[in-house]
């Protein structure tokens, strides 16, 4: 069978390892756009930490997080042996994030400061009780545990002094980037032809109710099935459809700090939950701080001001230590953000042949690799193991 896909990040470059593997004709195709998600994406895999309320969402992550070691496995055997994927741990903070000196500042500050601690303790014992909860239905999540601000700081050490935490032993982190080139790579072998050409432009191709293909600069490549995993441009992409993908992008701006000679190889990701930012470390003594998540951006990839500060003052005010670092980089993203947090992924009504794989918001590097491998399944007329009715890539 003929499959293109269109997108190589992390949701098309899994979806292109996953039909290659099954024995399809595979052609990924990709415009290499600024801003794409994948390249920017911090790569927390820690699903299990999340209050929102959506049952078919967090069994979509949870089932995601919990394949991903047989994905790393499985790429190793294809001799793709270092994707930067590593279980970590994640600590999730409780408190607002303000800094102690500023406490200090106030008036009856003890008063104050002894009532923050006991609202923080509070908080995270609730958190602990809600995320243990969850352990039956998700055991990779691995132990559940209290930590206090010392045993916080010897796992992440820039954090702020008094800083207690919740310990999720089984959180992990990813480079996207990698990953995203190890699956492409890793198709490749199997077979599957790769074109990317950022000078060229990709339209989809349809007739009489099915596709036929993606054209590309006027070039037809014919096909059986088309998935669709261009991210914040699909809604662009499948037009020539008659349909209306309702997806649209949404910046996140992400720095990079470098901080000389710490091993920060296994220092775990850190979830501040009242604000919503993160951080985590990678080898090569790095720490990504971020993100923005910037709704009604439209295509605009700039590196903003107002974006840098929030990032910084946010990390800063969590983990003071990483004030003396060296700002390396700023990434920055275009989330593909839906009408509602599940992914847009499965079959398109209407049109024979047409794949949608889509949506995944700011869970991207969590769920990418299994939404790429549900729409191969899907795309090749095999049983998806999913229950797509929550994910119609159609809804509003």
């Amino acid at each position: 069978m003929r499959l293109i896909i269109v997108g190589a990040g992390i949701t098309g470059a899994a979806c292109a390892y996953t039909a290659s593997g099954l024995g399809a004709q595979v052609t990924l195709i990709d415009a290499e756009r600024p801003g794409r998600a994948t390249a920017a994406g911090a790569g927390i895999i820690c699903p299990w930490t999340s209050a929102v309320d959506d049952p078919a969402w967090y069994d979509f992550a949870r089932t995601a997080a919990r394949e991903y070691p047989a994905l790393i496995a499985g790429l190793a055997d294809q001799g793709e042996a270092d994707v930067s994927y590593r279980r970590v741990g994640a600590l999730l903070l409780a408190g607002t994030g303000d800094h102690p000196d500023q406490a200090q500042q106030l008036d009856q500050a003890q008063q104050l400061e002894q009532a923050q601690q006991l609202e923080q303790a509070q908080q995270l014992e609730q958190a602990r009780q809600r995320i243990a909860a969850r352990r039956a239905g998700a055991p990779e999540m691995g132990e559940v545990s209290l930590l206090d601000a010392r045993q916080a700081q010897e796992l992440f050490p820039p954090l702020r002094p008094g800083a207690t935490a919740v310990h999720i032993a089984g959180a992990a982190r990813v480079d996207g980037r990698r990953l995203a080139a190890a699956l492409v790579r890793a198709a490749a072998r199997q077979g599957a032809t790769i074109r990317t050409d950022p000078a060229r432009a990709a339209m989809l191709s349809c007739r009489a109710g099915r596709v036929t293909g993606v054209s590309v600069d006027g070039d037809l490549v014919e096909a059986d099935a088309v998935v669709a995993a261009a991210g914040a441009w699909t809604a662009g992409f499948v037009e020539p459809a008659g349909v209306t993908v309702p997806v649209v992008p949404q910046r996140g701006q992400i720095v990079h700090i470098g901080l000389d000679g710490a091993d920060t190889s296994r220092w775990p990701v850190v979830l501040p939950s009242a604000t919503g930012h993160y951080l985590l470390a990678f080898d090569g003594s790095r720490v990504v701080a971020g993100a923005t998540r910037e709704v009604g951006s439209g295509y605009d990839v700039r590196v903003t001001p107002g974006g840098l500060a929030e990032v910084l003052n946010n990390a800063l005010s969590v983990a003071p230590g990483l004030s003396q670092g060296t700002l390396l980089e700023t990434r920055v993203g275009l989330r593909p953000v839906g009408p509602d947090i599940r992914p847009l992924l499965g079959p398109v009504r209407g049109v024979d042949g047409l794949v949608v794989a889509t949506g995944l918001g700011a869970t991207g590097l969590t769920m990418g690799p299994l939404a790429g491998a549900v729409a191969a399944r899907a795309a090749l007329g095999l049983p998806p193991e999913v229950d797509l009715g929550p994910f119609d890539p159609l809804r509003s």
